[in-house]
């Protein structure tokens, strides 16, 4: 599988290449059409946490409940009075007038791939035919898949996109919930696959590489993938030069942009498509080991800080939605040993890089036009227990009755919490959400109105909005 891929390839797809890759080309040269977009422009970075943020151990603390419910872990007091979080935040603690939680997300479901097709869709209902082991063309479409449907692209670039991986079982069973579904496979989001496939190690390698069970792993992965933007094989520069005609056959969305954009701000997105693939140097550039070292030593030089670092980058850019998978497959599946590989390995790169992208996202004029929201599939149950086959310490499982969303940007009023759970966190307690609602939450932070409708691949039109969006703003 090459590192940038999308399943419908078309005659746009050099353009669209060199397009992706005006992130590495210093940003610095898109001033002109950013500064014409800058205020309209509405975008989401989705942040997803496969496996299952314990709320006990991030967002949702219980001090005061019984040592099997509290778990190991203190609490924390925030920038904002009364609310605490786990004591392994101290960053977001400390910014913490500048995002939201919510605590009472709910649904029905405590199995991983029915969950994940609930949180990556917004749908609760289980469609029909679903195969809990595989992704079918009777699935709900992703929300990055309607994103990419019903949004305008901008600087010639995908109107969303996933990243750096697609969510794969440590068997090889890719996950449902991720594509289009019903929509059709045209309609599969963009995914720049820039992290390795490794079964046997989870989190933010390399420093923060570690295996659940514990178990001796030889550590592979070093760096993110510098995916192939080179010209395809028998196309010289010259070939690519004599057949850039192709602009004069450019779809809607090119033509949406040629309306909106002057002519020499549209001439230098052509000129940095193009020079993407004719140009080493250029291609070089989105090498993240080239980034500036205090933006690596910002975000933390791992895959967590690579990923939403990415992130940020592509939204100034252009891109409406992103959706970053923030650990390989499962990585916050805490069922035993959750404590120490929550405390060392998981929850210190995510404080470090999600601050990270509020400060920087704000320093660039970018927060109040991006939503940043975080969820995983489900909770963790409320009570501490022991997989003794497998894991030395103690965890939680899995619990779709509850679990914590966190928000910023994009109009969130910050050091709120919205909703809450009882006492033990196992059910909400007041202002129950649903998926639908975060779904909500996410199209109208991209600025659709529920007139919006998204089509089949038999061309059927579908309701955008199936709740209303959460009070976040």
């Amino acid at each position: 599988m090459p590192a940038l891929f999308h399943p419908h390839f078309t005659r746009r797809d050099a353009i669209q290449a060199g397009a992706v890759g005006l992130l590495g080309l210093g940003l610095g040269e898109l001033n002109v059409l950013r500064a014409a977009e800058k205020h309209a422009a509405k975008s989401v970075i989705y942040v997803f946490l496969s496996g299952g943020l314990a709320q006990h151990e991030s967002f949702d603390p219980k001090p005061d409940a019984p040592d099997a419910i509290r778990g190991e872990f203190g609490s924390i007091a925030t920038k904002t009075p009364g609310l605490r979080v786990t004591e392994h935040l101290p960053k977001l603690a400390a910014c913490s007038d500048k995002w939201c939680v919510v605590r009472s997300l709910t649904h029905k479901s405590n199995d991983h791939s029915l969950a994940h097709h609930i949180m990556l869709t917004g749908r609760s209902d289980t469609p029909v035919g679903f195969n809990p082991n595989a992704p079918k063309p009777t699935d709900h479409p992703s929300l990055a898949a309607i994103a990419g449907a019903v949004t305008k692209a901008r600087n010639n670039l995908p109107p969303a996109l996933v990243l750096p991986d697609k969510i794969v079982h440590n068997t090889g069973r890719v996950l449902p919930g991720q594509f289009a579904g019903v929509m059709g496979r045209a309609r599969d989001p963009w995914f720049l696959e820039a992290s390795a496939f490794e079964p046997k190690a989870y989190g933010a390698y390399p420093e923060y590489e570690f295996d659940h069970q514990h178990r001796a792993f030889d550590a592979k992965r070093k760096a993110f993938t510098i995916p192939d933007l080179s010209l395809p094989q028998g196309v010289t520069g010259e070939r690519f030069g004599s057949r850039l005609d192709v602009l004069k056959h450019l779809d809607a969305q090119r033509k949406a942009l040629e309306s909106n954009a002057n002519t020499g701000a549209f001439s230098r997105s052509r000129a940095d498509a193009v020079s993407l693939l004719t140009d080493a140097r250029v291609r070089a550039a989105f090498d993240l080991n080239r980034a500036p070292a205090r933006d690596l030593e910002r975000y933390g030089n791992n895959a967590f800080g690579w990923s939403l670092l990415m992130s940020a980058r592509l939204v100034e850019a252009g891109v409406n939605l992103v959706q970053v998978n923030l650990g390989n497959n499962e990585s916050w599946d805490t069922h035993g040993n959750a404590f120490p590989n929550l405390k060392d390995k998981l929850l210190p790169p995510t404080d470090r890089a999600l601050s990270a992208l509020l400060g920087d996202l704000e320093q660039r004029g970018l927060l109040d036009s991006t939503l940043i929201v975080m969820a995983g599939e489900f909770g963790r149950t409320p009570r501490i227990s022991t997989l003794t086959q497998h894991y030395k310490g103690p965890g939680r499982d899995h619990w779709g009755a509850v679990q914590s969303v966190w928000l910023a940007g994009g109009g969130v009023k910050g050091g709120t919490v919205v909703g809450s759970s009882d006492k033990t966190g196992a059910y909400p307690a007041t202002d129950p959400q649903s998926p639908e609602n975060f779904a909500a939450t996410i199209y109208s932070a991209l600025g659709l109105p529920k007139t919006v409708a998204w089509y089949d691949a038999e061309t059927r039109p579908h309701h955008l909005y199936h709740a209303d969006p959460m009070p976040v703003v």
